[in-house]
């Protein structure tokens, strides 16, 4: 989850129904054929969403500052830009979609994107796709999101992996090594204890089990474990595995053996951030963005923390966010939202990727938050330029950008937050009740859940 904001709405859940658009892909298509028409040099507007909010002065003057840049080099193309905020409001979104109603470049975040297409809310992009040129050097896994066969809906604007995000002063306070965090769930747990041991008011490590973000980290432990949530088809669960029994017996040998998780549960998403915050809490699951909201909004400092792959992971639960276009967008305006979205957010040092900026902003610069390239030379370029104008330890994230490379990123399952609502039960049974049966908390959650996956089927 990539902010505050974003994490309570992941949280509060988003559900798209999907309603036909009509044929506004179609009249795209057709408009292609017919004439790609208007010369490069026609003038043409495109509405932009997801503008930074005023409250927010240092990201808006940057993206202000890039609308202008980007206008003198394209004198033809005007940039209107939208800054609702938050960029995505549930209530409103489908219906701003339904209706057509959608900026000509719009925001999305990855969990909508199949639902989008699938509705015909969202143009195909394939026909003019090649102008971007750093398309070839983009990751797969990260690109198949906005792909539905051998078309292409939209582009990513960020993206992350779920690890181990855990303090580095507690580590060194309780004897441990914080250059060296756990690589398994065995080391995990003797840290865990010695966290803990500190004195009353420490918890070795903290997990979710209310308002969906216990079934939500539930899914990324049973990714890193080799499990799945769902079936390859989608129609049925897949979590009452051996996968998903040790995730269960796992905490719940951590809470009731080891005594290191505390007696406080039923954590919701701001619980973990004030207690990472504070300085009492050791490890819990979550991606670097974990650390610049605990750093912006809970009173920490970056340089206490530290994020490492998750233990023993091959796949790892990703998320992220990106733009589509509007299915009654002409070619022209497509064309020239890709050219807008490759200079804003695809290309090394400029953009988003304008480090030096940045850090003469005073914004923070140096965590691993967005992976687009890999170790392809953009890449590498972002990664060199990166730790060239970090203004936050870089190498306290070292061990979750080297376990990264080697993990498959993994979306949620469909109907997300329907499922972790039902995962929350099992969650939180383990952590507040000794004799919690995980067999049957297990057993029970499938049954709800192969019902949701069926209605939707």
């Amino acid at each position: 989850m990539k902010s505050r904001n974003l994490s309570i709405l992941l949280a509060a859940g988003i559900t798209l129904t999907v309603a036909a658009c009509g044929s506004g892909g179609d009249d795209a298509k057709d408009s292609a054929k017919s004439g790609a028409s208007a010369g490069a040099d026609a003038p043409v507007t495109i509405t932009v969403g997801c503008q930074p909010p005023k409250s927010n002065p240092k990201e808006r003057a940057q993206w202000d500052a890039d609308v202008a840049a980007f206008q003198k080099l394209h004198p033809n193309i005007t940039i209107e830009s939208k800054d609702p905020f938050p960029c995505i409001v549930p209530e409103t979104f489908q219906a701003k979609l339904a209706g057509g109603e959608m900026e000509d470049v719009f925001y999305v975040y990855y969990t909508d994107v199949q639902r989008i297409i699938a509705a015909g809310q969202a143009a195909d992009i394939s026909p003019y796709i090649d102008t971007v040129t750093t398309l070839k050097d983009m990751r797969p896994d990260v690109l198949s999101v906005f792909k539905n066969g051998d078309k292409i809906y939209g582009l990513p604007r960020t993206n992350y992996s779920t690890g181990l995000v855990y303090n580095r002063k507690l580590f060194t306070q309780a004897g441990l090594d914080p250059d060296s965090p756990p690589k398994t769930w065995a080391e995990v747990r003797e840290a865990a204890k010695k966290i803990a041991a500190l004195g009353p008011g420490y918890v070795g490590y903290g997990e979710y089990s209310a308002g969906n973000t216990g079934g939500w980290h539930f899914t990324s432990a049973l990714y890193g474990r080799g499990g799945e949530m769902v079936t390859p088809n989608g129609k049925q669960s897949a979590f009452n595995s051996p996968e998903g029994k040790a995730v269960l017996e796992n905490l719940k040998e951590m809470r009731w053996t080891d005594n290191s998780m505390g007696t406080k549960q039923l954590l919701r998403w701001e619980d973990l951030m004030r207690m990472m915050g504070s300085g009492k809490l050791g490890m819990m699951i979550g991606a670097p963005d974990v650390v610049q909201a605990v750093n912006n909004d809970f009173k920490g400092k970056f340089e206490d923390y530290g994020v490492t792959s998750l233990p023993e992971a091959k796949q790892s639960l990703s998320g992220g966010d990106g733009y589509m276009f509007n299915p009654k967008a002409t070619p022209e305006k497509i064309k020239a939202g890709l050219m807008w979205l490759e200079y804003r957010l695809l290309t090394p040092g400029q953009g988003q990727f304008n480090y030096e900026r940045s850090k003469a902003d005073g914004l923070p610069v140096g965590l691993p938050s967005t992976d687009l390239y890999g170790s392809t030379p953009p890449g590498e370029k972002i990664i060199e330029q990166r730790k060239q104008f970090a203004t936050v330890p870089v190498d306290h994230f070292q061990s979750y950008v080297d376990g990264s490379a080697n993990i498959q990123f993994k979306l949620e399952p469909p109907k997300a937050q329907e499922i972790y609502a039902v995962l929350d039960t099992a969650m939180s049974a383990v952590l507040t009740r000794q004799d919690a049966n995980i067999d049957q908390l297990l057993s029970d959650a499938q049954k709800k859940v192969d019902n949701i996956l069926a209605k939707s089927s």
